[in-house]
């Protein structure tokens, strides 16, 4: 009889000890979980804005019509697109871009305030030909940056992005969604 009762007592401490150690377990998982997806949008967050892939912008040499370069865009096509822009991101990868289009051809005038990335501004006019590119637009400034010719285009992309890949007024862009 005492051992039966030795098991007895055994079992009701295992169970026992089961019943506390169980909640506390899943307690802390949980808190583990919560933890990290909030450390993961807090990363998100600091970037600022997701983007947006819509499509593919190529930029073509004006001489031959040879690609250049291909970058995915993200496309700004209506007012309240195009306020807010690349406002609030830090960051971009170097093949991506943000792809401005206006309704009508006209002189185009932008600024980089809440805009933390420096930024390489190509204005094209409704044809796709490079009209303005405006290197190293500094970033949170609030001067005015101006297309100087009617443009229906802006491509924003990462500053000494045009130097690198030898991109000069006269060549072509050309996209798709």
């Amino acid at each position: 009889m005492h051992r039966s009762t030795s098991e007895s007592v055994r079992r009701m401490a295992l169970v026992s000890l089961a019943s506390i150690a169980l909640p506390i377990f899943l307690v802390l998982v949980f808190v583990s979980i919560g933890y990290s997806q909030a450390a993961g949008n807090d990363a998100a967050a600091s970037d600022g804005p997701r983007f947006k892939a819509q499509g593919q912008l190529v930029f073509l040499k004006h001489s031959s019509g040879a690609m250049i370069k291909m970058i995915t865009i993200q496309i700004a096509d209506n007012n309240a697109e195009r306020a807010e822009g690349l406002m609030w991101r830090k960051y971009m990868p170097e093949n991506e871009g943000m792809l401005f289009i206006f309704g009508d051809q006209e002189l185009l005038t932008f600024w980089m305030k809440n805009t933390y990335i420096p930024l390489d501004m190509v204005f094209a006019n409704k044809e796709g030909k490079i009209v303005r590119i405006y290197p190293d637009a500094a970033p949170l400034s609030e001067a005015s940056i101006s297309s100087n010719r009617p443009a229906k285009y802006v491509v924003e992309l990462n500053a000494g992005f045009c130097a690198k890949y030898d991109i000069n007024v006269g060549d072509k862009i050309e996209f798709e969604r």
